[in-house]
């Protein structure tokens, strides 16, 4: 490897025990594989060129539909789905080898803007109050239970993604998720609380708090059109695994999709330690996701 620091251990990757005898492809240890979503991209295209060398698999119209920008919440800015004219979808991005996703993250982001007062710093005393270190003040008091690196499983999290800006003026960026928009609601009011807190301290200082929905929990569309996941099932079946049913502590263009018309839940791609230099995946487990979605197109021609 060109760095041999990254390793890709056992202790880090628990599902590297299921990997003995699998050819396991990852990097140099330099950069990003890409697996999330060149395996995805791959296997979508590997299903295409089975179903047109076999004929005799019987299959409706599949229409295919590739997005960029899914990791910053555009993937789907641009979607016809008029255009597109399908009926239901099915994103390639999980991670496991038989994993379906049907439930997302629901997600908002909060943009705090505080007003500080600017003096000079040789005649500031007890006139300046500055904005950057009021803001960092926010961050400082946000839950540490509620935070990506202390929780898991349907657990929520507070997460500051962003700060600019100095003695005048400053800009926090946090990103919010929880599975129900509840527990959205309660998270963002809590902190809207803790940044009403902040700010008694600084009578001349001011804030604005902007939320903007991102995407919602997908398993809300996906739960009035059962059939969708159930023949996903079972074609994962098929395909020689043991269907896994779970949820995604993240969101998909699935989701987005899903709540424009679109029922749209996420197949396993069987990437792992996406977003890192020891990213990895099994060429086995690509070789299933390609052989879950020909079982997946026979299957809705089957039950037409």
């Amino acid at each position: 490897p060109a760095d041999p620091s990254q390793v890709i251990r056992a202790a880090d990757n628990p599902a590297l025990r299921d990997q003995i005898g699998s050819d396991i492809v990852t990097t140099d240890g330099t950069t990003l594989l890409g697996a999330d979503n060149k395996a995805g991209v791959a296997e979508i295209m590997d299903a295409v060129q089975v179903l047109i060398a076999n004929p005799q698999i019987k299959h409706g119209a599949i229409k295919i539909l590739f997005t960029p920008d899914e990791e910053i919440g555009r993937g789907a800015d641009k979607v016809d789905l008029k255009k597109l004219g399908a009926a239901f979808g099915y994103t390639i991005d999980g991670e496991s080898a038989g994993h379906l996703e049907d439930e997302t993250f629901s997600a908002d982001g909060v943009t705090i803007t505080i007003q500080g007062v600017s003096i000079h710093p040789g005649f500031a005393k007890g006139k300046m109050e500055h904005a950057l270190k009021i803001a960092s003040r926010i961050v400082d008091r946000l839950p540490k239970d509620l935070a990506p690196e202390t929780t898991e499983g349907r657990e929520g999290f507070l997460h500051p993604v962003g700060l600019q800006g100095g003695l005048d003026s400053a800009v926090l960026s946090l990103i919010v998720r929880d599975f129900t928009v509840q527990g959205l609601k309660e998270k963002e009011t809590l902190l809207e609380d803790i940044v009403r807190g902040v700010i008694k301290d600084f009578p001349h200082s001011s804030y604005t708090f902007e939320v903007k929905e991102q995407y919602r929990n997908m398993k809300e569309v996906l739960d009035r059109h059962p059939q969708v996941v159930e023949y996903a099932l079972e074609a994962i079946g098929r395909a020689g695994l043991q269907p896994v049913l779970s949820s995604i502590r993240g969101g998909t263009d699935g989701s987005r999709l899903s709540f424009m018309g679109l029922p749209c839940p996420n197949v396993f791609a069987g990437e792992h330690a996406f977003h890192s230099r020891l990213e990895w995946v099994s060429v086995q487990d690509m070789e299933a996701a390609v052989r879950t979605i020909v079982h997946l197109a026979a299957i809705w021609e089957e039950k037409a």
